[in-house]
């Protein structure tokens, strides 16, 4: 919790610090994004084969520490007031180096604490744990930032405070017991272990809709802290606190469907569509609304329909996957929501300095409602079945469950 509060703080931080440098905009806003997510497109799936090989508790500690290294420095040359454009984009990439190999790895290690039969559950709650610090983190980082001056310097300090924050993470890996993780057997190095991840999720109809519906989601829909600085400064002229704010107001609505999600006992094949669907009309709404009271009050309905599809997802194919595949599974998962953002954020980014903020949205919005023909599609070709892609699919998590 303390250091996911960090990482948003960070988040509203490096977007700010962004666009406090002379003759950025939404283009260097969405290149920034970009680079920040590239390595999740290109060394995830590579993650994936380390989580099956290696113990992940470890992996982990490195990771941690390696991001924590980024903020560190990212925020003391902001804090000096010497931060450039270039700057930003390099420690921006060095830093996707490290949720590259983080995110697949931690979202693995899940099912490890807590065993199959808590797994919907557990996903659940590490999600609204993750949501309730993004509401405080946007809220805190804009307040801060306005409290230190509003300028490059003030976005250094709140930089520097996330850096300090991965320890928190570090120190609580080290206290774990082992014995009472359910740690599969590591799998043995053998030659074609990406390929063998690929060739099953070929193979699983239902897995393939689901990574075509999180594409569209993670590439043109789920580039949040861009359109909302977008929105916050440009077409309502507000300043950091009011961004910030925005960010809170997502994570509210995240935070309920979060929980709801802790206590849903199984996932249909029916809610995932109609979450991705709410997600699309949201954003197109949201992109027309005509003041800044509208639209925060209109972000947790975002936030909802967002995190109801990622949970459903992710729980899914976690509950679904041969556990000695379900690294390599959750690296594919996570290089495909995630990994789409350095092709979606610049393209999102040059439509709103094109075309106007609203445009991010409006068009956001119009690409996911296009994933969601796509997964149709998807899943009525892979089944071959009309009345197998008709009937919604149920997912049963075993009576013992834990419910929250």
């Amino acid at each position: 919790m303390v250091s996911n509060v960090g990482t948003w703080m960070q988040r509203v931080a490096q977007d700010w610090l962004v666009l406090t440098i002379p003759g950025n905009g939404g283009a260097a806003l969405g290149i920034t994004t970009g680079l920040q997510f590239l390595p999740i497109l290109l060394l995830s799936p590579y993650a994936g084969v380390v989580a099956d090989r290696f113990p992940k508790r470890r992996v982990l500690q490195l990771t941690q520490g390696t991001m924590a290294l980024a903020a560190l420095l990212l925020g003391v040359i902001a804090a000096l007031g010497v931060a450039q454009t270039w700057h930003v984009y390099l420690i921006a990439l060095a830093f996707g180096v490290g949720a590259a190999f983080d995110g697949p790895v931690r979202q693995a290690f899940v099912s490890e604490m807590v065993g199959p039969d808590d797994v919907t559950n557990a996903v659940g709650l590490n999600s609204a744990a993750f949501n309730t610090a993004r509401i405080v983190g946007p809220a805190l980082a804009g307040l801060l930032i306005g409290l230190f001056g509003g300028g490059m310097e003030a976005t250094g300090w709140v930089i520097l405070i996330n850096a300090v924050s991965y320890l928190a993470v570090i120190w609580q890996l080290e206290r774990m017991d082992t014995r009472a993780l359910h740690t599969p057997a590591p799998t043995g190095r053998r030659p074609g272990m990406l390929l063998e991840g690929l060739r099953y999720l070929r193979g699983q109809p239902k897995m393939l809709m689901i990574l075509v519906l999180v594409f569209f989601a993670g590439t043109f829909g789920m580039n949040f802290q861009m359109t909302s600085a977008l929105m916050a400064t440009e077409v309502f002229g507000k300043g950091a606190s009011e961004f910030g704010l925005l960010g809170s107001a997502l994570a509210v609505g995240s935070l309920t469907g979060a929980l709801l999600a802790a206590r849903r006992p199984k996932v249909r094949v029916r809610l995932l569509f109609a979450a991705a669907i709410g997600f699309g009309v949201a954003e197109i709404v949201a992109g027309s609304l005509p003041s800044y009271l509208a639209f925060a009050l209109f972000c947790p309905l975002i936030g909802f329909a967002t995190i109801t599809l990622l949970n459903s997802a992710n729980a899914t194919l976690q509950i679904e996957s041969d556990p000695e595949l379900r690294g390599r599974v959750m690296a594919i998962y996570m290089t495909i929501v995630m990994g789409g953002t350095p092709i979606g954020a610049p393209v999102i980014g040059w439509i709103g300095e094109t075309y106007g903020a609203r445009w991010t949205l409006i068009v956001g919005g119009l690409m996911v409602l296009v994933g969601v023909l796509l997964a149709l599609l998807v899943h009525g070709f892979a089944t071959g079945d009309d009345e197998q892609a008709s009937t919604p699919t149920r997912l049963t998590v075993p009576a013992g469950a834990a419910r929250f």
